[in-house]
């Protein structure tokens, strides 16, 4: 599964776009249990008390999971593209 990272999320990963392995019935919570793993500055970034920060975006091919799909339980395929974003301000 392939994440792309923006911002101080790639920084903090060490890449913009990092490949981990998951299982074929893997959900978007797999792959961000993948992603993290070996990444403390990231999983520092990304989850507080357990639970992905309020202000942390996931998208799965353009689609928000977090609004517009099953959240973290949405099912993934194998050739599906993850994206995290850090909050986005600006006009």
């Amino acid at each position: 599964m392939n994440w792309k990272l923006f911002a101080d999320l790639a920084e903090r990963a060490g890449d913009k776009h990092v490949s981990v392995d998951v299982e074929d019935d893997a959900t978007v919570e797999d792959a961000l249990e993948a992603l993290l793993e070996d990444r403390p500055a990231l999983e520092e970034r990304v989850i507080e008390d357990g639970e992905l920060r309020s202000q942390i975006n996931i998208l799965r091919n353009g689609t928000n999971v977090l609004t517009q799909e099953e959240g973290l339980e949405t099912e993934l395929d194998e050739d599906d593209e993850l994206a995290l974003f850090p909050p986005v301000s600006g006009g």
